[in-house]
């Protein structure tokens, strides 16, 4: 579980950061580990002729990575609109909208919100003092590029034809591909029953559907229990963990913009965003822009949404991408190729987030090759731990010899 590594400390540092196109966020991790060993060796080993070059080197590391947060990075023009939308629903509340008129208010209320392409917007991270932007609008307005309605617990049930006629309807009128989470079913012919999976959906400006893609890294114990047949006493611990199924790898959509362009995107579901080697797939495969449906409401309002946050921007800069990352109630933001967030909305409200962002279609070493690094520091640390194991019997020996 690679939730906040110590490289993603660096996610604000220009300098630092530009190892992770190459290494991934474990170059980094491996950067700040090293610069505090050589300090910490210069002050804690005994006298040897080495000891003050180390702690030397260590600070003299440490002091020009730390002109990197003070190095203003590249930015990279915008060619499209999205509009995210926020619907902070209450995640603890049963959603079925089966009330009367409550399925046709809340339809109303995402056509509303998907109409909304040019807004107000917070030009960083919110909640850090960034400045609230008031953009100049088109007459009339544009239709976005694409609009996105995040993983939520909205009864979004692909098989439910009211969902359908809903979803297709929103896109005509917006002229626009929409991307929803939502259940995705399909039948197991071999065990003649059917898998459902937390999915997203995409459909056309003409409101036809695209394709699906479902969720690959589940969560543990919250969408599936591991292992069940050992695990078995597990299913009244966790009464209401669901039983999604594993979707069967990452997929790319092609999808036509406003201007008739055609682009690629990937999506990735909530804490997927903290695998790095299965995020890159997306770029690999050709997703020109990558899209985060996430619902951090589970989380409250702890440390975890910022890490998130944070983690998904690596993801944009190991891959160069921009990230439109749509969240149920925060933080819902667009994200540089460098890992800059440029455009976001507050948190807990109901809003919609209209994202400036562009495409890019070239492919860093990291993307291409994934953790190499990773791996070699793993088969390094495992050959110096067995040639010390092999060490430590040798004299071991030699001292029983002796003795």
């Amino acid at each position: 579980m690679p939730w906040d590594q110590l490289g993603y400390s660096q996610v604000d540092n220009g300098l630092v950061n530009g190892l992770a196109p190459w290494t991934g966020v474990y170059g980094i991790s491996f950067v700040l580990a090293g610069v505090n060993a050589l300090i910490g060796g210069g002050l804690l080993l005994d006298r040897c002729s080495g000891r003050r070059l180390w702690g030397v080197a260590g600070v003299g590391l440490m002091a020009a990575g730390t002109v990197g947060v003070l190095l203003p990075p590249p930015r990279p023009a915008t060619t499209a609109t999205a509009v995210l939308i926020q619907p902070n629903l209450d995640v603890g509340v049963d959603s079925r909208w089966n009330g009367p008129g409550e399925w046709d208010a809340h339809m109303a209320q995402f056509a509303q919100l998907a109409a909304e392409t040019c807004k107000a917007f917070i030009a960083g991270v919110p909640q850090t003092g960034a400045a609230n932007v008031v953009p100049e609008c088109a007459e009339p307005p544009a239709h976005p590029d694409l609009v996105a309605w995040p993983e939520s617990p909205a009864p979004f049930d692909e098989s439910d034809p009211r969902f359908q006629r809903s979803l297709a309807k929103i896109a005509q009128t917006a002229q626009t591909p929409i991307v929803v989470g939502n259940i995705g079913w399909t039948f197991n012919a071999p065990a003649q029953e059917w898998d459902y999976y937390n999915s997203a959906l995409v459909v056309g400006a003409d409101g036809a559907r695209v394709g699906r893609y479902d969720k690959i890294h589940l969560v543990p114990f919250g969408e599936y229990i591991p292992f069940q047949d050992l695990l078995s006493f597990a299913h009244k611990l966790t009464g209401r963990v669901s039983k999604f199924t594993r979707g069967d790898g990452p997929k790319v959509f092609r999808l036509a913009t406003a201007n008739g362009e055609t682009h690629r995107y990937g999506v990735f579901i909530c804490y997927e965003a903290v695998f790095a080697d299965e995020v890159r797939h997306f770029a690999q495969l050709g997703a020109e822009a990558l899209v985060n449906i996430s619902d951090d409401g589970w989380y409250g309002d702890t440390s975890a949404p910022w890490q998130h946050l944070n983690m998904v921007r690596m993801r944009a800069i190991e891959n160069r991408r921009w990230i439109l990352r749509d969240t149920n109630n925060g933080v819902t933001a667009v994200i540089d190729p460098y890992g800059v967030v440029r455009q976001s909305i507050p948190r807990h409200q109901t809003d919609a987030l209209a994202a400036q962002f562009g495409f890019r279609d070239d492919v860093t070493f990291y993307t291409a090759h994934g953790d190499v690094f990773g791996w070699l520091c793993a088969i390094l640390g495992s050959g110096i731990f067995a040639w010390a194991l092999r060490a430590g019997l040798v004299l071991k020996v030699q001292i029983k010899v002796r003795s």
